[in-house]
């Protein structure tokens, strides 16, 4: 792949653009097309795609170099530099408006030249640059599963991600500049006050273990909620703004909830359980049992009435032998 850097000129004058030609090829350009009109310069933009355009901003037909180049940089992004000799105030604040990559004033000089077309492409490759960074950091917040709120310093809303369009019912089109007070309307659980926004430089929690807080939805629903603030700083210097990330915590209140009612279920089932512990005092003859209330149980009764076990009734052997020898015991 060539790295050559290919140029269109655009230029009505003949030997202008003929010269201009010879020039840029003696630099190491290669001139890829002369064109003499606006249309025709939109055309071969589209055909050829440059890496740069040289338009003189005067061109003869309907279309001036000024709507051209607005042309070639809106349909294909090629950079736009300007060629002019002399111009009105109101046709430099228009070129100014179509944001060029740079003017070269005729009769040029080699040197201004080649830096108007070495600056032209090396701010738009930043641009294209900043723009594909600009594009994966929207795309994850898109993606991410918190909501999202970008606000400027005046506190009206930049940016809303599709989490955050979802809680908070609003479209992000409709949401851009309204205040961020409209959209995400927060009150205190408790008091039922609406949250006053920390300062931009805080950074504080929506919510606290102690301070939880309810997000009014567009249609008047509500969703308790948890996030935080924080400033959006330009380097070192003051906030420019703030971002708001908070999600929606319904499910997991829920699952809490259930929870807590299952330790409670649970606690009450063994505080139903009977067991017995401690020292019991026991006859050494008949064998009964002394309760709390003095009185003496047979064992029976008593372990019967403090623990959840049941009694069957048989003989032992040596019972059996002692009390019942006409009845000899069955061989195992």
């Amino acid at each position: 792949m060539s790295n050559v850097v290919e140029i269109l000129v655009v230029d009505d004058d003949r030997i202008v653009s003929a010269g201009l030609k010879l020039t840029l090829e003696r630099l190491g350009y290669r001139v890829v097309g002369v064109v003499a009109t606006g249309a025709d310069a939109v055309e071969q933009a589209g055909a050829l795609r440059p890496d740069l355009v040289l338009m003189d901003i005067r061109l003869k037909g309907s279309m001036d170099g000024i709507a051209a180049a607005e042309a070639v940089r809106a349909r294909f992004d090629v950079p736009v530099v300007f060629l002019t000799a002399f111009a009105d105030g109101e046709t430099l604040h228009r070129a100014k408006l179509s944001g060029p990559f740079g003017y070269v004033i005729k009769p040029f000089e080699q040197n201004n030249l080649q830096s108007a077309i070495e600056m032209a492409l090396y701010q738009h490759e930043i641009e294209q640059k900043l723009r594909a960074s600009e594009q994966r950091f929207a795309s994850t917040l898109r993606c991410i599963g918190e909501a999202v709120v970008a606000v400027d310093d005046s506190g009206r809303i930049t940016f809303m991600n599709p989490v955050a369009e979802a809680l908070t019912g609003w479209a992000s089109a409709d949401a851009a500049g309204q205040d961020l007070a409209e959209v995400c309307r927060i009150f205190d659980e408790s008091s039922r006050a609406a949250a006053e926004w920390p300062r931009l430089e805080s950074g504080d929690p929506l919510a606290t273990p102690d301070q939880s807080r309810f997000l009014l939805r567009k249609d008047g629903t509500q969703l308790p909620i948890e996030g935080r603030i924080a400033p959006i700083r330009d380097g070192d210097g003051p906030s420019t703004g703030l971002v708001l990330v908070f999600r929606d915590i319904t499910e997991r209140r829920r699952t809490d909830a259930e929870r807590e009612q299952i330790i409670r279920e649970l606690q009450e089932a063994l505080g139903n359980v009977k067991t017995l512990r401690g020292m019991l005092p026991i006859c050494a003859y008949c064998k009964k049992i002394r309760d709390d209330a003095g009185y003496w149980n047979k064992i029976e009764s008593y372990l019967s009435s403090h623990s959840r076990a049941e009694f069957s009734h048989s003989i032992c052997p040596d019972c059996r032998q002692r009390h019942f020898p006409q009845f000899p015991a069955r061989p195992s």
